[in-house]
């Protein structure tokens, strides 16, 4: 059985709308700021979790008194 041209056109313009939808979709999914941006929100939010931020405190502390040891002897 044949298919009439409109159809066919509607069926052409309902894919069109929805692959412009996936298209919308995958750009914001791939979008490189949006992607730092929350990288550097989850990085963020793990470092002012109080037991790796009082751990890099003292590391600092310990790095710092090393460095100053060093440099005054």
């Amino acid at each position: 059985m044949a298919r009439d041209a409109d159809t066919i056109q509607a069926e052409i313009e309902r894919a069109r709308d929805a692959l412009a939808v996936t298209v919308d979709e995958l750009a914001f999914r791939a979008n490189p700021t949006r992607i730092a941006n929350q990288g550097k929100q989850a990085a963020l939010g793990k470092l002012n979790q109080p037991n790796i931020k009082y751990a890099l405190i003292g590391v600092g502390l310990v790095v710092g008194a090393l460095i100053l040891r060093k440099l005054l002897r």
